[in-house]
């Protein structure tokens, strides 16, 4: 701890609080403005397909067709209040960033300790901070007691980070363990997670997918519609026709090729599997969304609750007889779950085992408590960990107090890499110590092998624990021992001598049971997944292949090398991207950043993460998707997909409805183009016959509407083929129409065009008015 300037007992006074406030503002973060229901709507009317509609419609009424202009305008309304109600909802990524601010903080000013909104402070205030509080700005660290803050919804890091004097606590983390005191240097959009705020407000990068080829679609309609026109005016300016005359045909040809029925069919094709992905788990806040989860080609995944529990749970035990232990993850609740050995020699946990567990319990500040049936567990997540597997042996912190009451705790530091604790153990004091293995090591002596003690051993013990470090486990250490009863003064650190090694005990945030088989199908189904993380390498490494992720070491990369490849150009970046398959030490524009690159390697990207560090690329990615319990608020406004169980393999039951969702509005595309094309042949071998018009616009848009939107409804909900996650992924360029479809059109549009064409030419000869023939 360093020496500190007087003036933190006094703070900042009045005055240069108000020149600090005048200066850098109040402490919150920026606002999306959201969009009004006007500008929404607005947006729905810039699309080729409605600028020839509107032309339909304005010449129409300078026709005099008020039937026919009012008709395609009513069109016109139901499509854009459709799409408006569809797409207005309030962004809400930016109030859900201040939602993760510590609504009061505890400040010195004017030498006075008081407690204020953190929305009133200001760089330079004076902040005292402890244990479980939510730090609200960035601070710099003064004084420090032990602190250690939970960064993972900020970096990735599932492990908590211990803060030293000079280095920063980020706002939005929480303090899990100690006290500190510290100065405000940043505030609102100056701090961390206001710049993180500032790229959730930028404009999204990456356009859903179906929207990307429905632009595509649309446009090749419109140069289909404007080359027809062409066509038709020439053909009618040969015959000999009168100008409003071609100029009408001209209106009923625009409404005849343009499927004035696809956006609703869309609409309600997404809408009903957005009710069937809901039934899976998986709430879809836009509806283009639907789609683009079944077009995706990669994932880009977070690692820390999303691929693993977001949990850190003791799996591991090694003993120095060289028995290894497995403990089951169990349930829904922390200790559920059976200890075994891995062998299968012994059926229950043996002794040493317990012995293990209770010098665990003992040097612990966690608290796990009962309450309705539920675990409520507080402190730090290594003492809980260590209390949930004692638990899962049949030991509880209260039942081994009472057998061995607390005479004396010596708190955990992180300089000391250990805890230790004196109990009263009838006329002696007996000595239980948890901490880093290299520290418990050095304080020991003796080493329990079964139910002997015996000289330590430090070769065998090491070789354990490098085992269980290529493992991907947090290895900590447990040993106890016995003196004589002395005063609380007394105790201390030197005491902690001749102790007798108990044996190791191995953590890790574990897998999420479903990822493995979840993976295994996006990779029958074409999709690849990377994983992104800011955990270390070889921890992502290790959970990326217990996941079922392809890795070795080239496929494996840094935040640094990501940065070193950014610096030389994207290129390079984008010849990183190709090959690598989990990216560690990642910071959130560096995720970012590696989002964009895959994307412009040409895949679909569905983002998932559920912290904070995550919302930038959920928000730019082509479908983010959130994790609904664990999931920051940050996270799930930001994404296009939300979770609801957190449920990795939700995700393949999304792409799957995605899949089916895709393929039944092909099914619709391909009806409407079949018809529309079939009525503009229709058109011109009439007129190129010099027969009169064959339909109205009225007409046409009576069949394109109604007619075919019985087709529509039948086609859009038709259920899963059985077969969509066999199938090879889309790829990015892949048009709505294959060649098998268009092959299929020719047929079906000479077919319908020639048998219209028949029978209206029967019909004229037989006697018929042009209007009832029509």
């Amino acid at each position: 701890m360093r020496e500190v300037a007087p003036h933190i007992s006094h703070g900042l006074n009045s005055d240069q609080v108000a020149d600090a406030r005048a200066r850098w503002g109040v402490n919150r973060l920026p606002v999306a403005a959201s969009p009004t229901f006007f500008n929404v709507l607005l947006r729905q009317f810039f699309s080729p397909l409605i600028y020839i509609l509107l032309a339909a419609a304005g010449l129409s009424l300078l026709l005099g067709e008020t039937t026919d202009a009012g008709f395609i305008a009513i069109v016109l309304a139901i499509n854009g209040l459709i799409g408006a109600f569809q797409e207005h909802s309030a962004g809400k990524s930016a109030d859900a960033l201040r939602a993760l601010e510590q609504p009061q903080a505890t400040v010195v000013r004017n030498g006075v300790r008081q407690r204020l909104d953190a929305v009133d402070l200001v760089p330079g205030d004076i902040v005292l901070m402890e244990s479980g509080e939510r730090t609200p700005a960035d601070i710099e660290l003064l004084e420090v007691e032990g602190l250690q803050c939970d960064e993972a919804a900020h970096t990735g890091e599932s492990k908590p980070v211990a803060k030293a004097v000079g280095e920063l606590a980020y706002a939005g983390t929480v303090v899990t363990r100690g006290r500190a005191t510290g100065r405000v240097q940043a505030t609102g959009s100056q701090t961390e997670l206001g710049r993180i705020a500032g790229a959730i407000l930028a404009p999204s990068s990456a356009k859903p997918p179906l929207m990307i080829r429905m632009e595509q679609f649309t446009r090749q309609i419109a140069y289909a519609v404007g080359v027809a026109i062409v066509v038709l005016v020439f053909i009618g300016l040969w015959r000999g026709m009168p100008l409003v005359g071609l100029l009408t045909m001209s209106v009923g040809l625009a409404v005849s090729a343009i499927p004035e029925g696809l956006p609703i069919a869309i609409t309600v094709a997404l809408a009903i599997s957005m009710r069937r992905m809901a039934n899976a788990h998986v709430i879809v806040r836009h509806l283009p969304a639907v789609e683009a989860l079944g077009s995706c080609t990669m994932i880009a995944t977070d690692k820390t609750g999303t691929l693993t529990l977001n949990e850190l749970t003791v799996t591991d035990i090694r003993l120095p007889d060289e028995t290894h232990w497995l403990i089951d993850a169990g349930g829904g609740q922390a200790t559920d779950g059976a200890i075994r050995c891995r062998d299968g020699k012994h059926a229950q946990a043996s002794e040493a085992v317990s012995l293990l567990l209770r010098a665990a319990s003992l040097p612990n500040e966690a608290e796990l408590e009962g309450r309705d049936g539920l675990w409520d567990p507080s402190g730090d997540t290594v003492d809980i960990a260590l209390l949930a597997a004692a638990h899962k042996a049949g030991l509880s912190k209260a039942g081994l107090l009472a057998e061995f009451p607390l005479h004396r705790r010596l708190p955990y530091e992180p300089e000391q890499k250990y805890a230790a604790s004196f109990h009263h153990s009838k006329d002696r004091l007996r000595i239980f110590a948890k901490g880093a293995p290299e520290r418990l090591i050095a304080m020991c002596t003796n080493m329990q092998l079964g139910e002997q003690v015996v000289a330590l051993d430090p070769n065998l013990l090491e070789r354990q624990i490098a085992d269980m470090a290529c493992d991907g486990l947090r290895v900590l250490a447990f040993a106890e021992g016995e003196m004589e009863r002395i005063g609380q003064d007394g105790l201390g650190g030197h005491l902690l001598v001749d102790l007798t090694f108990l044996g190791l005990a191995g953590m890790q945030d574990p897998i999420r049971p479903e990822v493995p088989a979840a993976i295994a199908a996006c990779n029958a189904a074409g999709i690849g997944v990377v994983v992104v993380t800011g955990d270390d390498p070889r921890t992502a490494r290790v959970i990326a292949g217990r996941a079922g992720i392809a890795v070795d070491d080239r496929s494996v990369a840094t935040g640094d090398e990501v940065t070193e490849a950014l610096a030389k150009g994207e290129g390079l970046l984008d010849q990183l991207t190709r090959h690598i398959r989990v990216f560690a030490r990642v910071k959130p524009d560096q995720k970012l950043s590696i989002v964009r690159s895959l994307a412009r390697n040409g895949h679909f990207v569905a983002v998932t993460g559920d912290g904070v560090n995550d919302a930038p690329a959920l928000k730019h990615a082509h479908v983010g998707v959130a994790m609904g319990l664990k999931g920051t608020d940050v996270a799930k406004e930001s994404a296009d997909i939300i979770l609801t169980d957190d449920n990795f393999a939700s995700i393949v039951a999304g792409i799957t409805e995605g899949r089916v969702a895709y393929g039944n509005i092909r099914k619709v595309v391909f009806m409407l183009v079949t018809t529309g094309a079939a009525e503009v042949l229709l058109f011109l071998l009439a007129i190129g016959l010099g027969l009169p018009m064959p339909l109205s616009a009225v007409q046409l848009l009576w069949l394109n509407l109604v007619t075919n939107g019985v087709q529509d409804v039948a086609l859009v909900t038709e259920p899963a083929e059985g077969d969509e996650l066999t199938r090879t992924a889309r790829r990015p360029d892949e048009a709505l129409f294959d060649r098998l479809m268009l092959r299929r059109l020719v047929v079906a549009t000479l077919v319908m065009g020639l048998g219209g064409l028949a029978v209206f030419y029967t019909l004229l000869n037989a006697g018929m008015a042009p209007i009832q023939a029509s």
